[in-house]
């Protein structure tokens, strides 16, 4: 059977192992285009994806260099993605946005560029979209607890404790303009106005 195996060109060794190991900068090209086929990465991702390789740094940035002349690399592109993808998707604000980007190695000049293509208008509205999916959720909790619990996610998404508040008092001001009925979830602890 091991006979008729290596007759037809198979054997119990892979082919793999006979072929002649890839240089360093092959290895290095096949990694970054491998990693590159299945979703954007920065210039930081992929050089720590080659030193993880143990592929020698001149390499490394050698074959970096190389995609970032023909355009395969882009982080300024990359973080202008991230930045609309983060927020239309999951109405992450600039500060979380931008600390996502550094955490993928992206230029602090990259981010600031990234980040600022969100004006304050299209965030605050985003804010206000994100509270008014989770206002039915917080009915019958009492005033303090649902400000809380709004402003607390919209401070997880990355939004200015000014703007949360503000964004939160509102909404709960226009449910009660809408709905006088639901007074009972809008008495505070002892009556106290929490913004006063």
């Amino acid at each position: 059977m091991a006979r008729r195996s290596q007759e037809r060109g198979g054997s119990s060794e892979s082919r793999a192992s006979r072929e002649p190991p890839l240089d360093p900068e092959e290895q290095a090209r096949a990694l970054c285009l491998r990693l590159l086929t299945g979703t954007p990465r920065t210039r930081r991702q992929l050089a720590d994806a080659m030193r993880k390789q143990e592929i020698p740094d001149e390499v490394a940035e050698h074959v970096l260099e190389r995609f970032q002349d023909v355009g395969l690399i882009d982080d300024q592109a990359f973080a202008n993605a991230w930045v609309e993808s983060r927020h239309r998707g999951r109405g992450l604000a600039r500060r979380a946005l931008a600390r996502e980007l550094r955490h993928r190695g992206v230029e602090a000049e990259l981010v600031t560029e990234a980040v600022g293509l969100l004006d304050p208008e299209q965030e605050e509205e985003t804010a206000r979209v994100l509270v008014q999916r989770r206002l039915p959720g917080t009915r019958g909790l009492d005033r303090d607890r649902r400000i809380r619990r709004l402003a607390g996610m919209l401070a997880r998404k990355g939004y200015s404790e000014g703007l949360a508040l503000k964004v939160v008092r509102d909404a709960l001001a226009q449910e009660k303009e809408t709905d006088p009925d639901g007074a009972e979830s809008w008495s505070g602890a002892e009556g106290l106005d929490p913004w006063e």
